[in-house]
């Protein structure tokens, strides 16, 4: 029996953490914004300031596109043996995602937070290239 490589999930469990800590956080800034409930019933209302609003972006924004990163880091752990650039790739993505994050979260650059989007989109290609090679 062929030992499976579980580094390649170490990174998936990461990023897994990493969005149940930010909607930690969506529920931490809603329930201290001292507004009433009502305004959450449709989303996000305008008079929900951005403390309260970017949390919940970036949430979605963790469910969005990281899941090709969980299917392809998961067909690489299937694949045995895991093709050797496939973690340096999952780890570089996790990376990304979290820079990607606390600039939403903080301070809001869109420049900064363009540039730590496409780059983690040019790591998620590569990673998909590089599980692609290890499993064809």
């Amino acid at each position: 029996m062929t030992m499976r490589d579980t580094a390649v999930l170490v990174p998936v469990f990461v990023l897994a953490g990493w969005t149940a800590g930010v909607l930690l956080l969506v529920a931490v800034r809603r329930l201290t914004a001292g507004l009433p409930p009502s305004v959450y019933t449709q989303g996000e209302a305008p008079n929900v300031p951005p403390a309260v609003c970017l949390p919940n972006r970036n949430y979605m924004n963790l469910l969005e596109l990281p899941v090709l990163f969980y299917v392809a880091c998961l067909i690489a752990f299937v694949a045995v043996p895991v093709a050797p650039l496939v973690v340096p790739l999952a780890w570089a993505y996790v990376a990304l995602r979290i820079v990607h994050s606390l600039i939403h979260i903080t301070y809001n650059h869109v420049m900064h937070r363009f540039a730590a989007f496409v780059l983690s989109n040019g790591v998620l290609v590569a990673l998909w290239g590089a599980v692609g090679m290890g499993v064809f």
